[in-house]
């Protein structure tokens, strides 16, 4: 499992943008994306770590390490 840290999350609406944009993300799984701890945890089978960030930025939100 990798994990994401995600800033700018402030409600559902929030976790369920963050999921959705990274099943579009090739190569990730078992997508959990937890508001209250701001991350996100999926297993990566050759995503790279920009793509993933890449994702997550184009829809506001702030990736962290």
């Amino acid at each position: 499992m990798e994990t994401l840290k995600i800033n700018g999350m402030s409600c559902g609406h929030c976790t369920s943008s963050v999921q959705k944009a990274l099943e579009a993300v090739p190569g990730l799984s078992g997508i959990v994306v937890d508001l209250k701890e701001g991350k996100a945890t999926f297993e990566n089978d050759g995503a790279s770590r920009e793509d993933i960030r890449a994702a997550v930025s184009k829809i506001g939100f702030e990736p962290g390490e």
